[in-house]
């Protein structure tokens, strides 16, 4: 796994290519996230670094974690993501990571919380058809038979049915990025993203099948 950045979903646009097409965008500010702890093999059994993403007050936080982030000397933050790597020595406490890591062209995860749909019909949730129209029908939106009477006398869990929808993690692997902009820390990433505008983003280089 490769350092990534913490960043936040800002809305959905448009560019145009050399060609005059348009592509759509997803415009994120990514970063600037300090390195708040590195981890190694002798102090915690493994090696990662962790970030911070998001200013806050100190109000807003816990001691135990103000003395977690005082270690690092860095200012209060909102919300921490850890990156295992095999070689950490390359990063230092207090280091800023930003937009600038990454670069047009490359395939990048994007990871993020889906929009809440509250609690939906089957339907709606996973694309049933309807029952039939006609007056003589009993069964427009109905569910039908859901499982079996007397053996087993139960539904077996995972029956697709109504429930809440949405505001699980997901992740969209193989996104491009279109454009950086290192001065605002924006990246215009191909396509759509997880979450509403003001969401929390994971974004990090996409793992390929076969990478060591």
């Amino acid at each position: 796994m490769s350092v990534g950045i913490l960043g936040t979903k800002l809305g959905m646009t448009q560019v145009f290519d050399e060609a005059g097409r348009a592509i759509p965008v997803t415009v994120v500010q990514a970063g600037p996230c300090p390195v708040t702890q590195i981890k190694t093999a002798q102090t915690d059994g493994y090696t990662a670094v962790q970030i911070g993403y998001g200013s806050t007050t100190e109000k807003a936080l816990t001691r135990p974690e103000l003395g977690h982030l005082k270690k690092s000397c860095s200012t209060p933050v909102r919300h921490l993501q850890e990156y295992r790597l095999a070689d950490v020595s390359e990063f230092e406490l207090g280091q800023s990571i930003s937009a600038d890591q990454f670069s047009e062209g490359q395939l990048v995860d994007v990871s993020g919380m889906s929009i809440g749909r509250g609690f939906a019909g089957y339907q709606k949730r996973h694309n049933f058809r309807r029952g039939p129209m006609g007056h003589g029908s009993k069964n427009h939106r109905l569910p039908g038979s859901t499982g079996a009477g007397t053996t087993p006398g139960r539904i077996y869990p995972g029956k697709r049915m109504a429930g809440q929808m949405g505001n699980v993690k997901k992740t969209i692997r193989k996104l491009t990025v279109v454009r950086v902009d290192a001065e605002r820390n924006v990246l215009l990433i191909k396509g759509s993203v997880p979450g509403k505008p003001g969401a929390l983003l994971n974004i990090q280089p996409a793992t390929i099948v076969g990478e060591n």
